[in-house]
């Protein structure tokens, strides 16, 4: 089975204008009608993903001078860049599964408190140089893919990522696709999309899968950019590890009974990863010093995404987003995942001497893509920022065509995880809300000293906005509304990457 190509026995893997504004001449002739009419469905949860807020831009836009509401922070001087799955050329709206999209990245730059752009560029993978009818340059590499669910910056470059199987792609500054990017000729294998970066050490951690493996791979790049160690930690099932948390001590490993499906990937299932309630749901602490795993069994959820992890004396401390079980990546035939229930922020409470784990619930509103100030990785954190965004769940949660109440809404949240409590800033009905990402302010001695960045999208403009918020006035008037000049559909992660 190892001769199959991502598009086969890997699809599938990683689940998930005016003014100045200039078109890329691409048009919507590359999508079906369908497709296009995603936006104006009359009927709800018809093809949830491709329409309303997840509707696919149809054109790469480039803006400059964009229009502001408010002060944009002087020492912002950098890009807030954002990834996400953004079909192009899709021919047949039933084989199509949202996190299988092309990946586009959306940009804004700042400088000097001004916005003076905004771009958004297919990521350029071989399959979407041949849509764009353009020549790929160089070889192809293996399992190539257009990486859709991340994008951080490393060393001075920008890399797009995407978990099981293809190499990053590095971006210039522009948003041009430069080339696949592999650690200088040392990565062997898969990749992942959420990767961890201890600053003080100034080492870049992964957790990668691939189907045909029995194993997992934990990954360390260090400070001269190069893979330095791969351990190899063995598992069964072929599990799909979309996340992994990194401490002072270990790398916490989250095997999740969501498993490869050989039989139907060789049916031609678009995602051949399905819940398996025989496959037991277990932490493992795998010492950032050498040696082997040490496994926990706990109860099956769906581990989305870490907040962070820390070491506490004799117990490891992993803060999360989890969906309730079972969780079913390949969907119901509505071209994304489906949910039985709402995502919450979670805590597990590893006691390494008793060898138990205990789990408490940190807050029960919907909410996804945790953020922290990320010089606090693998170290203890006070501060947090979550995301809520209504038609994300309704369209998790529209199980078997059945639509769930209206009790969601658009909003972010900061945590105080010392105090326990949280503030919220609400966005009206339709102003769906994507990530928030923090960004220290410049000289800043406080950990959440600096300013909260999201694209919200704005129903009376038919547009996004990158909104700006000073997170220690997190209530306050916004800083700053830049508005751009088309949609940034709700997608994945995205960063701040700083000018030098």
């Amino acid at each position: 089975m190892a001769s199959h190509t991502r598009r086969g026995l890997l699809k599938g893997a990683a689940v998930a204008a005016a003014g100045g504004a200039v078109g890329s001449g691409l048009g919507t002739g590359l999508f079906t009608a369908a497709a296009r009419s995603g936006g104006r469905a009359g009927k709800r949860g018809a093809r949830p993903f491709l329409e309303g807020a997840f509707t696919p831009a149809t054109e790469e836009l480039t803006a400059f001078d964009l229009e502001v509401t408010g002060r944009i922070p002087r020492d912002l001087d950098g890009r807030y860049l954002r990834n996400g799955p953004n079909a192009l050329g899709l021919e047949d709206v039933r084989a199509h599964h949202w996190m299988l999209g092309d990946g586009m990245v959306h940009g804004v730059r700042l400088r000097d408190g001004r916005a003076e752009w905004y771009r958004n560029r297919w990521v350029r993978s071989s399959q979407v140089t041949a849509k764009l009818g353009e020549r790929y340059p160089g070889q192809v590499p293996p399992d190539d893919f257009a990486c859709n669910t991340h994008v951080i910056p490393y060393k001075g470059r920008i890399l797009a990522l995407q978990e099981g199987g293809p190499l990053p792609y590095e971006l210039d500054g522009e948003l041009r696709t430069v080339r696949p990017y592999d650690f200088r000729s040392t990565l062997e294998g898969a990749f992942t999309a959420h990767t961890k970066y201890d600053a003080a050490a100034d080492e870049l951690h992964a957790i990668t899968y691939y189907p045909t493996w029995d194993h997992v791979r934990h990954i360390m790049i260090d400070r001269t950019g190069r893979v330095a160690r791969t351990t190899r930690v063995p598992v069964a099932d072929a599990p799909m590890m979309h996340d992994f948390a990194l401490t002072g001590k270990y790398v916490v490993i989250v095997d999740v009974p969501i498993t490869f499906d050989a039989a139907a990937a060789e049916a031609g299932a678009i995602v051949p990863y399905v819940w398996n309630d025989e496959h037991p749901m277990r932490i493992g602490l795998l010492p950032r010093t050498g040696g082997a795993a040490r496994w926990f069994e706990i109860d099956p959820v769906y581990y989305s995404h870490t907040l962070n992890a820390y070491d506490q004396g004799d117990t490891v401390v992993l803060e999360y987003i989890g969906f309730p079980a079972p969780f079913y990546a390949a969907g119901r035939g509505m071209g994304g995942p489906c949910a039985t229930g709402s995502p919450t922020l979670d805590r597990w409470t590893i006691d390494t001497r008793a060898g138990r784990v205990r789990s408490s619930r940190l807050d029960d509103r919907p909410q996804e893509f945790p953020r922290i100030n990320e010089s606090l990785v693998s170290r203890r954190h006070r501060y947090a920022y979550t995301a809520s965004a209504a038609e994300m769940w309704r369209a998790y949660e529209t199980v078997d065509g059945v639509p769930p109440d209206e009790k969601f809404s658009n909003h972010l949240i900061k945590h105080d995880m010392l105090r326990g409590s949280s503030q919220l800033v609400r966005f009206p009905e339709g102003a769906a809300v994507s990530e928030p990402v923090f960004v220290p302010r410049r000289g800043a001695r406080d950990e959440d000293d600096g300013y909260v960045l999201a694209y919200v999208n704005d129903p009376d403009r038919g547009a996004t906005d990158l909104v700006i918020l000073s997170a220690q006035d997190f209530t306050g008037r916004p800083q700053a509304r830049i508005h751009l000049p088309g949609r940034v559909p709700l997608g994945f992660h995205g960063s701040w990457v700083a000018d030098a």
